[in-house]
């Protein structure tokens, strides 16, 4: 699978890592930045990440930030993304396995790079039930994205 990674400046000490963990997993890795401590916002390599999911040139991505959250807030924004912190592997695997999660947020300031690595794993080890029910609900999710996004064309349309 290919997974695109991107960080902001607070993710950045956890990004050659998980890199490096992917690549060991056997995984195709798309480096969007950032390469440096230098400060940055984090928006932009949330839709950096975004971009690569929805273009397709990713399956999935790893984001990370500080706290995990506004990298997940600015991700969500975007059609066909969903973005989720998670900061235990259950979440980790049960999002993809439920929700079909395609993108993992990681708080880099909140956990550590062992348990960052471990959420990885779980992350791109899971794959969508395609139970009924997760099926259903997903359905459920993509026509509110569908309406919200209709909405917008007609205010700005």
């Amino acid at each position: 699978m290919r997974i695109a990674v991107a960080t902001d400046h607070a993710g950045f000490p956890l990004k050659q890592p998980i890199i490096d963990e992917l690549r060991r997993l056997g995984h195709e890795v798309l480096d969007l930045g950032t390469d440096s401590e230098a400060p940055v916002d984090y928006p932009d390599y949330a839709e950096a990440a975004g971009d690569a999911v929805r273009s397709g040139r990713a399956q999935r991505a790893v984001l990370i930030c500080g706290s995990g959250v506004g990298a997940s807030v600015a991700a969500n924004k975007m059609p066909g993304i969903r973005a989720a912190v998670c900061h235990d592997t259950y979440s980790a695997h049960q999002g993809v396995e439920h929700d079909d999660m395609n993108v993992l947020t990681l708080g880099a300031r909140v956990i550590g790079p062992a348990l960052a690595l471990e959420l990885v794993d779980a992350f791109v080890r899971a794959e969508f039930s395609g139970a009924e029910r997760h099926v259903r609900r997903l359905k459920k999710v993509l026509a509110i994205e569908a309406r919200f996004a209709k909405a917008k064309e007609k205010v700005d349309g």
